[in-house]
This record gives structure tokens, C-alpha cells and sequence, in this order.
């Protein structure tokens, strides 16, 4: 055996067979690992060279030539020591004997070549044919160097079943660094070896293959490793050490090989399960969810991207659509390992509950409804639902129980972006759907927690999905059971989950129920307003007649114990309203005993009840009682100084006469009616358009008279329709608030069936003609759309009347015509010979006359507006013509 040269020795040591090798291992072994431990290092011979007295082509040249022979010489070694001689160490004596004084120097091989790949690389090109050959050399001898390590780790795992770690301790380690670092220079390839991949493709591609099944056998070598019960804590450092530098392993191959990611991840979940209760208290649970959030959010958007490319190319199959399955189920194994990692470590979670939060919040912001996702197919969508979305589900079912969780799903100060807004309304209503069969405990948790009940959190959640209100936003639901689903409003959505999870609220939590109602009825927000009543009445119908009763009398109270004019009542007024109609008959007569309508405090509860809730009895006698409380309190306030400071009661009275007479009208004496009528009228006598004008109060005394006057339309007086039309016409210039004008637009609709007199039209009927045209032309289109619609139903009135005036005056024609024939028919058969007299024929009445010329300048001023709007068609012109030649021949038939 050769003693000075070492490659003579390895040459000699090649013809060595198995017997040979086992018999000469007590003296060979030392030599080689003393020859590889001792190899040079080259380091001290670049510097050398550099700075020797020699041209620099020299130098570059002598360091290529030295460095390819010591790599060479070392992994020879390696090689020789791992298939020669390993096999015939035990495996008591692995990690002291082989592992403790190869792996370190195959390390320092590894990164000098390492070194070398990455200075060579940068100037790689085609021409540099020498350069080329060097670099795919040490890429050659990379690939031996990781055929060599696969082999080590090949040949422990044939020992035994189960490895204790640490006969193999410094193993895992080194491997796993080579791993790691193998991974990141074929991940960086495109940059390190600068747009020249084509020359060394080929052995690139080989390094990344004997790095897979290096990994491959390393994680099947630690599946058999055992670190017992009450292991050293060297060994669960150790372990915790493999687990973390697998983790980092991981951010490297996430976008470069779907099977490997998986299977890298696989490796950590298992481990970390496996060895649950020693290593518990020593990972970083952190690092690891976090890791496992942002994977499972990369695939998830490599979904979408796909699923979007292939919308928008309208391709539905070929290799994106594999890709985009691969990827979905690459998705799907991510939240089930969220699924069985969160099970096991959840309560060292306490710190890491945004990033789970984060996670449903950023994956539903790109997923239909929500308005900032990708356009993709239903198909696309329905799988990624189907596949990823249902295996995800679980994870909330896990978390319920986790106070940390609770906290910052129902945080106040989240300060979410408007793209996670509907995502975290959407998963409050997963919660919810959830809760109901979750234990008491648990229940308590969200509805009765620290912060904010779970149902004050879904208001102020649906609060701030103004956009997605708007649009509208739909989510499938089914309605009818066996039925499919069908797509509903997010409102529609929202508010059938929330009756749903009221119905199953447990009764100790009714006071966290009642006042997330109150407070959302109360709120800014009209469309969280109106879904706390929605929701509110429902619990009315679910709940006993006597919870009903309770909370009519509470919002009675409150109604009573505010100013009439705060924005709250009128929303408590209108909960109210829809809550009487769910009272059982005797609770509404004890209502109506408790808060009586002939005392003047009630009067600010019973303006906002609709008397149509009540039984025929009981609403004829509240709305009597209610009449004469009303014309009391403004009796009083007309015999008074009549200041304006002490209008609210007024307001109050005529709000509750409005009530009394939209829904008990009829069924008040004609006696009442005349007294009401004759105070209506004292109000329009002081009435002036400045003073309406600067006033609110008495602007709402102005819409409240007019709307009364509706009721009594027929039987107002010509002196009282004059001075109507004049505030009207005069505050009309002063440009009254919308809320004004649609009074008056109610107002003029009704005048259809008005009578006026011939001595009052002059005055009115210009009045009329411009309020008329002033609100057809105004630009608020709520109160243009009133007036057409006001505008059709007076003048269909007036038609109506008409056409029942000549009707009637034809039939009395016809009749004496008839007559007359038959009385003709009858003197013949009497051969009395002589003609019976013809009946004077009735000419046309004045009011006739008046009837059709009004609706003349009627239509004259609907056509003004249409040609204020738009170009008219081109056949108008010639039927204006038509027209005015036909007026003509009227004018001089008149003549």
C-alpha cells in the first residue's frame, strides 16, 4: 500500500474486494481519514498565486488546474470511505468513528465548490470553450459528491428499523445544509450563471434530481429515527434544528417543484406530530404557521391566475387546466395540514391569531363575491370551493374554542382595508352557522366575551360593506330544502343567517342580543338600521307574545323619553310601528291602557303607530281618543301666543291626527272630521312663506297640513284652497328643502279631485300649472320622479271625471232619443199622423268647456319639458303644425 502518494493509494484501493476492505479497516481507515481530513487547503494557494511575480493569464490558469485536482482528490476519497468502508463500521460506532470526522470536511468540499461554481459562472459564455469545461467539471463533481451523500444516507436506513439520533447525530445536519444550499444555487441559476443556462443545462438538471432523492432519503432516514421518551436535551435540540432547517428549506422550493413542496411539508407536519411532547415547548410554532400561511396563499392565487388566464383565453383543458388541478389539490393539502397543525400545537397560538385571521381574510378577498377577485369560471370556482375552501372549513371549527382567536376576529381596532371588509362580515356569518352547535361554553365565549359580542361585530362588519350593498353583491343560499342553491342579496344573505343564529341564541345571552339591536337601530347606518329591525321582528315572531310585548313597551319608552325631533325616533318609531303588528290582541289593548291615547305625553309614541295594527275596536277607539288629544294640544297652541319654540308638541298632535286618519278615517264622526278641518284651517291663516322658509319646525308643520288637507280635499272652501296655493307658490320661490316639495308634490296630486270654482280658477289654476312644470323640471331625480308619477295621477283623475260627465250627458241623450221613438212608434200605431216634437238637445255645459282646456295646457306643458330634456322626434314638428291649424279653425269657429 502505497504510503506517500495519495493518488496511488486510491488507485490501489479501487481493486480492494468486500473482504478485503472489512479485514483492513483498523488500519486503512485512520490513513484515509487522516489523508482526507488533512487534504490541502487551496486558499492559502489562490492567495499565493495571485500574488506571485507571474502574468495573470498564468495565474487564472494555474488555480483552475489546482482546484479541479483537489476536488477531484478529495471526493475520490469521500467515495472510497462511504462505499468501501462504511458498511463495515457499526452503528455504535457511526457518529464517533465516520460521521464526527468526514461530514465537517465534506462541508468545507461542498462550499469551496460552491465557491468556485459561483466565481467560474460569472464568466461563462459559448466562445470561452475552456471556462465552460471547467465549470461543468465542478458541476460534474457536485453531482458525485450529492450520489455520495444519498449512498451514506442509503446505507444507514438498511441498519435497523429504528435509529437512536444520536449514533447519527451530525448526519441530518450536514445533509441537510448541502440540501438547503443545492436548492438555492439551482433557484438562482438563471442569475448566477447569467443567461448561459443552455451550456450546463443538462448537469444543472442532474444536481437538482440527485438533491430530490438526497432529501428524499434523508427524510426516509429520519422517519426511522428515535429520540425516546426522555431523550437528552441534545437530542430534541437536535431535532428541533432538522425541523427548522427543513422549514427553511421549504421557502426555497416553493415555486419550483409542486411534489417536492408538498412532501417537504409533509416531512415537517409529520415530525412535528410525531415527536408532539418533547418538542412542544422547542419549536417555533411561529415560523411554522406562518410558513404554512404563505405557502397555502401562493397556491391559492396560482389558482387564480390560472383559473383567470384560462377564462380570458376560453381554453378549458389541455395543461393549464392540469396545472390548475395540480395546484388546487397542492391547495388542499396545505389547509389540511393547517388543519392537523393547529390541532395539535393550538394553544401555542396565543400570539398568532392574526396570521389565521389573515389567512380567511385575504384568501375570501379574492374569491367571488367579493368585488376585488379575478374574473374565472363557475366551473374553476366551484372546484377551488369545493377542493381547497371545504377542507379549509375545519380550521374554524378548531379555533372556536381559542379565546386568543375570539379577541381579534371581534377586535375593534382591526382597521381592515376595504377589500377585507366583506371577507370578515362573510366569516363573523361562518361563525355564527357554527357556534349553534358548539357547547355552552364556547357560545359564551363570542356572545358574552371581553370585547365585542359577536353580533355588535357582524353589524359594524355589514356597516362597512357599503360598496357590496350597493352593487349588489349575491351569494348562493338555498331557500327551499332539496332545492338548489339560488344567488341572493348580500343583504338577504346576512339577514337570514343572523335570524338563524337568533333562533338558536341561548337565553343568557339575550341581554348581548338586545343591545346590539338597539344599538345598530340606532346607529348612523340606515341599512344596518333597517337589518337590526328586520332581524328584530323576527325575534318577535320566533320569541314568546310576552318577549314581544316587553320589548314594544321598552322601545315605547325610549320613543317617549327623547325629543320628537331626534333622527333615533323616527328609526324606533318605524321598529315600533312593525312591532305592534306582532302583538297578540291582548297585549295591544294593555299597550293602549298603559300608554292612553287621550293623554297628551303619549302622544309622541302613538304618532309612529300604525292604528291598521289594531283590532277593528280598539282602533276606532284609539283613533278617536287620539283626535280629540290632538285638536286639544293645538287648540291650545292657536289660542296661545303661537311661538315658535313650542311647536314640537304641535307637531306631535297633527303627526297623530295623519296616523288617525290614514288607517281609522272612516270610522271617525262627521262632528270630529268638521272640528278637525276648522282648526286645519286656523293654521293657514298665520301661515307666512319667509317665516316656513327660515323655520324647520315649521316646515314640518307645512308638510304635516298638507298631507291632512288630503283627507279633506273635497270639502276644502275656495277661500282655503286660494291661500294654499299662495304659501305654496311663494315658498316655492324661496327653493324649500326636498322634503317640502314632496309634501307639495302629494298635495297637487290629490287636486285632481277637486272641484274648483269658476271665481277661484284664475287664481289656481296658473298656480297649479307652475308648481306643476317648477316640479317636473327639478333636479333631484326622487322628487322628478314623484312628480311624474303625481302628474299621471291627476290628470288620469281628471280624465276620469270627464269621461264620466260625458257619459252620463250621452245617456241622457240617447234616453230621450229612445224615448222619442218609441212614442213615434206608438202614434203610428195610433194613426194619429201627426210628428212627435223633438226634445231641446242640452248644449255643453261651461265646466265642460273649463275641463277640456285645462287638459289642453296640461299636455301643452308636458310637451314644454319633454323638449327641455332632448331632441324631439322628427314627425313632431309637422304634428305642432296640425295642431296649431286645428286650434286656429276652433278660434274662428268661436269668433
Amino acid at each position: 500500500m502505497s504510503q506517500t502518494d495519495p493518488e496511488l493509494l486510491l488507485q490501489e484501493l479501487g481493486g480492494w474486494d468486500w473482504d478485503l476492505c472489512r479485514r483492513e479497516l483498523p488500519v486503512v481507515l485512520p490513513r484515509l481519514l487522516s489523508m482526507y481530513q488533512e487534504s490541502e487547503d487551496w486558499t492559502e494557494h489562490i492567495h499565493n498565486a495571485y500574488m506571485a511575480n507571474v502574468m495573470l493569464p498564468l495565474k487564472i490558469k494555474y488555480l483552475i488546474c489546482f482546484c479541479l485536482r483537489q476536488f477531484f482528490l478529495s471526493s475520490g476519497v469521500l467515495r472510497i470511505l462511504t462505499e468501501m468502508f462504511l458498511p463495515h463500521i457499526s452503528l455504535a460506532d457511526l457518529e464517533q468513528t465516520f460521521f464526527s470526522k468526514v461530514l465537517p470536511k465534506t462541508l468545507q468540499l461542498f462550499d469551496n465548490l460552491m465557491y468556485e461554481l459561483s466565481s467560474e459562472a460569472k464568466g461563462l459564455t459559448s466562445q470561452n470553450t475552456e471556462l465552460c469545461s471547467t465549470v461543468r467539471n465542478l458541476l460534474q463533481t457536485m453531482v458525485q459528491l450529492l450520489e455520495t451523500l444519498t449512498g451514506c444516507v442509503r446505507y444507514v436506513c438498511t441498519l435497523q428499523e429504528c435509529v437512536p439520533l444520536e449514533r447519527i447525530r451530525t448526519l441530518p445536519s450536514s445533509v441537510l445544509y448541502v440540501i438547503k444550499n443545492t436548492f438555492t444555487h439551482c433557484k438562482d441559476s438563471e442569475s448566477v450563471y447569467c443567461g448561459h443556462l443552455h451550456l450546463i443545462a443538462d448537469l444543472l438538471q442532474a444536481m437538482f434530481k440527485e438533491t430530490y432523492s438526497l432529501q428524499k432519503q434523508l427524510m426516509e432516514l429520519l422517519d426511522m429515527i428515535s429520540i425516546g421518551s426522555a431523550s437528552a436535551e441534545d437530542n430534541i435540540t437536535d431535532m428541533v434544528s432538522v425541523i427548522h432547517t427543513v422549514l427553511e428549506i421549504c421557502s426555497v422550493i416553493s415555486n419550483m417543484d409542486h411534489a417536492l413542496h408538498a412532501n417537504t411539508w409533509k416531512f415537517i407536519i409529520k415530525q412535528s406530530l410525531k415527536h408532539h411532547s418533547l418538542l412542544q415547548c422547542h419549536l417555533n410554532h411561529s415560523d411554522i404557521l406562518s410558513g404554512l400561511c404563505k405557502d397555502t396563499l401562493l397556491s391559492f392565487h396560482s389558482c387564480l391566475q390560472l383559473a383567470e388566464q384560462m377564462k380570458m383565453s376560453e381554453i378549458q383543458e389541455g395543461t393549464d387546466l392540469r396545472l390548475f388541478q395540480k395546484t388546487v389539490k397542492l391547495c388542499r393539502f396545505f389547509a389540511n395540514s393547517l388543519v392537523h397543525y393547529t390541532k395539535e400545537f393550538l394553544s401555542f397560538f396565543s400570539d398568532l391569531c392574526s396570521e389565521l385571521h389573515q389567512l380567511f381574510l385575504q384568501i375570501y378577498s379574492k374569491f367571488p363575491p367579493s368585488l376585488y377577485a379575478p374574473e374565472i369560471s363557475e366551473v374553476h370556482r366551484d372546484e377551488i370551493s369545493r377542493v381547497f375552501l371545504v377542507a379549509l372549513d375545519p380550521l374554524i371549527n378548531q379555533l372556536l374554542p381559542f379565546s386568543p382567536f375570539m379577541e381579534q376576529v371581534l377586535s375593534e381596532k382591526l382597521g381592515l382595508p376595504p377589500e377585507q371588509q366583506l371577507p370578515q362580515c362573510l366569516l363573523l356569518i361562518t361563525i355564527m352557522d357554527k357556534l349553534s352547535s358548539q357547547p355552552e361554553e364556547v357560545q359564551t365565549l363570542w356572545n358574552a366575551g371581553k370585547s365585542l359580542s359577536l353580533f355588535s361585530a357582524l353589524f359594524f362588519s355589514f356597516q362597512q360593506c357599503s360598496g357590496e350593498l350597493s352593487f349588489p353583491v349575491c351569494l348562493p343560499e338555498v331557500i327551499s330544502t332539496g332545492q338548489p342553491a339560488v344567488p341572493i342579496t348580500l343583504y338577504h344573505y346576512v339577514c337570514v343567517h343572523l335570524c338563524s343564529f337568533i333562533a338558536s341564541t341561548l337565553p343568557s345571552h339575550f341581554s348581548q342580543l338586545e343591545y346590539a339591536l338597539l344599538d345598530a337601530v340606532l346607529g348612523s347606518s340606515m341599512i344596518t338600521s333597517l337589518l337590526a329591525m328586520d332581524s328584530w321582528c323576527f325575534l318577535a315572531r320566533y320569541g314568546t307574545a310576552e318577549l314581544c310585548a316587553h320589548h314594544v313597551v321598552v322601545i315605547a319608552r325610549l320613543i317617549k323619553s327623547w325629543p320628537s325631533d331626534c333622527y333615533r325616533v323616527s328609526a324606533l318609531g318605524v321598529l315600533l310601528r312593525r312591532m305592534l303588528f306582532l302583538m297578540a290582541p291582548d297585549h295591544q289593548a294593555k299597550f293602549a291602557h298603559k300608554f292612553f291615547p287621550e293623554e297628551e305625553e303619549n302622544l309622541a309614541v302613538w304618532q309612529h303607530i300604525s292604528l291598521k295594527a289594531l283590532n277593528p275596536d280598539l282602533r276606532k277607539r284609539a283613533a278617536r281618543q287620539l283626535c280629540v288629544a290632538g285638536l286639544a294640544q293645538c287648540r291650545r297652541w292657536l289660542n296661545s301666543r303661537r311661538a315658535l319654540g313650542e311647536l314640537r308638541p304641535v307637531n306631535t298632535a297633527l303627526s297623530v291626527l295623519l296616523a288617525a286618519y290614514n288607517f281609522a278615517g272612516d270610522t271617525l264622526e262627521a262632528e270630529l272630521q268638521a272640528s278637525i278641518l276648522g282648526v286645519l284651517g286656523q293654521f293657514w291663516t298665520f301661515l307666512q312663506a319667509k317665516q316656513v322658509s327660515d323655520e324647520p319646525r315649521l316646515q314640518q308643520t307645512l308638510c304635516l297640513l298638507l298631507h291632512l288637507l288630503e283627507f279633506f280635499i273635497q270639502a276644502l272652501d275656495a277661500q282655503l284652497i286660494t291661500r294654499v296655493f299662495a304659501l305654496q307658490s311663494s315658498l316655492f320661490q324661496m327653493d324649500p328643502p326636498d322634503h317640502v316639495r314632496l309634501a307639495m308634490v302629494d298635495f297637487l296630486s290629490s287636486m285632481g279631485k277637486v272641484f274648483i270654482p269658476q271665481e277661484t280658477q284664475r287664481q289656481v289654476v296658473p298656480q297649479l300649472s307652475c308648481l306643476f312644470a317648477s316640479l317636473l323640471a327639478d333636479q333631484t331625480w326622487l322628487i322628478h320622479q314623484h312628480a311624474l308619477e303625481a302628474f299621471t295621477h291627476f290628470a288620469e283623475t281628471r280624465q276620469v271625471e270627464e269621461t264620466t260627465e260625458a257619459r252620463t250627458e250621452r245617456m241622457k241623450q240617447e234616453r230621450i232619443t229612445c224615448s222619442a221613438q218609441f212614442m213615434k212608434m206608438a202614434g203610428e200605431l195610433e194613426s194619429t199622423g201627426e210628428p212627435l216634437a223633438k226634445r231641446a238637445c242640452h248644449p255643453p255645459s261651461e265646466e265642460q268647456y273649463k275641463s277640456a282646456i285645462g287638459t289642453m295646457e296640461g299636455a301643452v306643458e308636458a310637451v314644454k319639458l319633454l323638449l327641455g330634456k332632448g331632441s324631439p322626434p322628427a314627425w313632431l314638428a309637422v304634428k305642432l303644425e296640425a295642431l296649431h291649424t286645428a286650434i286656429a279653425i276652433l278660434r274662428d269657429s268661436v269668433r
